[in-house]
């Protein structure tokens, strides 16, 4: 063994404290500054919810919901701080935004209570019917992400994106395009429709 000057022992140890350290403070903080996650799975994989899981960033104000179900994956923003939410569809190479409708999403708080509290896993059908949205996708891309924010322009860049209307009344009796229709938690159906969907 090679003996060391004290100055080269001291930066040697220096280091490994350092390392030690650094490896200490992230595994006592990791569970602090973590998302509060969930996950939920559907075995029989009924209207093709496969399994979702849902991050809630209080710091950041948003929610994040995967669903993972082979090419009818998607992925879901809700960004509590702009007012809209965003959804990459991976089977259509697209996302969508829309504005947040407060009145049937919920807020950030109940999302998060919820996930904390586990009271998603292993809800299912069972509970009282999910609430429903009905989207008209603009066929005209947006050309400008930054102004639907960060975390949307982040998720949604290199990919073609499109704006959402919400439809309401007749509307809906008489739409005839098809949808992509994603079911969240079965707390909230959200449906997209027009012909970057249906192609």
């Amino acid at each position: 063994m090679l003996a060391c000057s004290s100055v080269h022992c001291f930066r040697e140890d220096k280091m490994k404290f350092t390392i030690v350290f650094a490896g200490l403070l992230g595994v006592f903080l990791a569970p602090a500054l973590a998302d509060y996650n969930i996950n939920v799975s559907n075995d029989n994989n009924n209207a093709g919810s496969g399994q979702q899981s849902v991050s809630v960033n209080n710091e950041h104000n948003v929610a994040n919901v995967d669903n993972n179900n082979g090419w009818n994956s998607w992925n879901s923003i809700w960004d509590y701080g702009t007012g809209f939410a965003a959804t990459r569809l991976f089977q259509k190479k697209i996302c969508i935004v829309h504005k947040m409708n407060k009145e049937v999403l919920p807020s950030i708080q109940s999302l998060d209570a919820l996930v904390k509290e586990k009271k998603l896993q292993g809800k299912g059908p069972g509970g009282p019917p999910p609430k429903g949205l009905m989207y008209s996708v603009n066929p005209n891309k947006v050309d400008d992400l930054s102004k639907l924010g960060e975390n949307i322009a982040k998720m949604c860049r290199g990919i073609p994106t499109y704006m959402a209307e919400e439809m309401q009344g007749a509307s809906l009796l008489f739409y005839s395009e098809k949808c992509f229709t994603t079911n969240i938690l079965w707390i909230v159906n959200i449906s997209f429709c027009g012909e970057k969907v249906a192609s």
